[in-house]
């Protein structure tokens, strides 16, 4: 039996999930990697860490399936996007911790170029805004402050990376060899891409004084990447995709108006706009959505939100209000509404489509009526009321009406928020019988390339719908949840 693997490197953990040819999970390992807060808005993870997981978790998914990797049609590789790793490429070790994608250390490199004036030819290059959320401040920020890396650089001995190249080159050899590449989706996060040629720009590389040397060569999403000497020995590595346009790949969104909403550690809203690059004038981001070998690629307007996932484990780790993330649920059913409460998870300022790095989180409306049941339904509806601003702007940028919204990752086993979810949109809300679609679509990627499926056809064959939630609430009562909501946002605003 040949199979298809997905390495899926998350912001909160690796997998290995081996595939089928009707998109069927075979075997799953997973494993978790620390998540490191050095001091007030930094984030970062250990790459050699993730690196030692990703061994470790490939290994145990064929040991459940009881195989080898020769088993391995392909693997395809998908990712937390944004999160930047620079190492040596002669000793293949890291200058420090991984940067991820939420951390906001660049917020002063970021203020400088906007004031720089800056922000047009950003925009209309790459389609980005200027963030603390792309790797390319994050890259200057490291060459900045590590006198090292400067030097090393003199001596063409560092290497820049997302997860995904990281990953690619140490399977693909490392230091013997290791192939130093990228795909098309992960460098237009980047800040350093320019959308139309797809290729690194050299005026934005001037401007970030960010040397082309040390960047990896941009790929399609579907090709071959080189083999995986390392890990998983023989089996030929044929896809890349960062995570959220993996899911939108996974979810069969092929067609200009598909959309999908992935709720994991944050959420990430994806339309797929065909060929055509559309500029976002509502707080979007114009990104590629996949690129499959030779064909023209595909692009998309996204909406990402910064926490979502990530509140419910901060509810957890942090404050202590449950015991698992699983119990998020039933200690929000045990009220009948939010209380008046509102919960604005702005840990890392707000994504879009509002894009205030100075604001941060609240918790707004207590009374002494209040309990942790209240905190607990807050926060979960904070996701669907996130998840509609980002729909509203799409309805704007786009001028398209979605009819379902596809939905994915862990949190969308929550019942009760899918069908707020359902009620704050006003449209029925999908979820399909493989909720994995971010490692599904970077197995799909891969598969394609060596002809495990034969076209988009299969793919969109293999899709399947397990539960699709209506909207039932009054409409009185949505419109003044939204409008409390937005008054709550409004209150976020210029705190730093």
């Amino acid at each position: 039996m040949k199979l298809i693997a997905a390495l899926d490197q998350g912001t909160t953990s690796t997998r290995c999930i081996l595939f089928d040819q009707k998109g069927n999970i075979i075997s799953s390992a997973q494993r978790e990697h620390k998540q490191i807060y050095p001091q007030p808005g930094w984030v970062e993870h250990d790459p050699m860490e993730i690196l030692e997981n990703t061994r470790e978790v490939c290994s145990s998914a064929l040991e459940q399936a009881g195989i080898s990797s020769s088993s391995i049609s392909a693997i395809g590789v998908t990712n937390q996007r944004e999160t930047t790793i620079l190492w040596n490429k002669k000793t293949g070790i890291p200058y420090g911790n991984a940067i991820v994608w939420q951390d906001t250390r660049t917020d002063k490199i970021c203020a400088e170029l906007s004031a720089s004036g800056y922000q047009k030819i950003f925009k209309t290059k790459t389609g980005l805004p200027i963030a603390t959320y792309f790797s390319g401040p994050k890259v200057k920020w490291l060459i900045d402050n590590n006198p090292i890396i400067k030097d090393d650089i003199s001596k063409n001995d560092v290497y820049f990376g997302n997860i995904d190249t990281w990953l690619i080159w140490n399977l693909t050899g490392g230091t013997h060899g290791g192939k130093h590449f990228t795909d098309v989706t992960n460098a237009s996060r980047t800040m350093m891409m320019d959308l139309h040629t797809l290729s690194w720009d050299k005026e934005l590389l001037d401007i970030l004084e960010i040397p082309q040397e040390i960047l990896p060569q941009i790929m399609p999403s579907s090709c071959y990447f080189g083999d995986a000497e390392n890990i998983l020995p023989g089996a030929p590595i044929c896809g890349d995709l960062g995570d959220q346009q993996a899911a939108l790949f996974g979810q069969v969104c092929f067609q200009p108006g598909d959309a999908k909403n992935t709720y994991g550690t944050g959420c990430f809203m994806l339309l797929n706009t065909g060929v055509e690059i559309i500029k976002s004038n509502h707080g979007l981001l114009t990104t590629v959505g996949y690129k499959i070998g030779i064909e023209k690629p595909i692009y998309c307007l996204e909406g990402s939100i910064a926490t979502t996932g990530a509140l419910v484990q901060w509810l957890r780790d942090n404050i202590g209000i449950i015991q698992s993330s699983q119990e998020i649920e039933s200690l929000a059913k045990s009220v009948d509404n939010n209380g008046g409460v509102y919960f604005v998870p702005a840990f890392s300022g707000l994504y879009a489509p509002h894009w205030h790095a100075n604001a941060r989180g609240l918790i707004i409306g207590l009374t002494s009526y209040a309990n942790k049941g209240h905190i607990a339904r807050a926060a979960l509806e904070a996701t669907a009321y996130q998840t509609f601003e980002v729909l509203e702007a799409m309805k704007k940028d786009a001028n398209i009406d979605l009819n379902i919204l596809k939905v994915d990752g862990g949190m969308v086993r929550n019942d009760l928020l899918m069908q707020f979810q359902a009620d704050v949109l006003e449209k029925n809300v999908v979820r399909p019988t493989v909720i994995e679609t971010t490692a599904l679509g970077a197995a799909y990627a891969a598969g394609l390339e060596v002809k495990f499926w034969k076209s988009q056809k299969d793919l969109l064959k293999n899709w399947q719908i397990d539960t699709i939630w209506r909207p039932s609430m009054d409409n009185a009562e949505r419109l003044a949840l939204l409008h409390n909501w937005k008054k709550a946002v409004d209150r976020t605003y210029n705190w730093i």
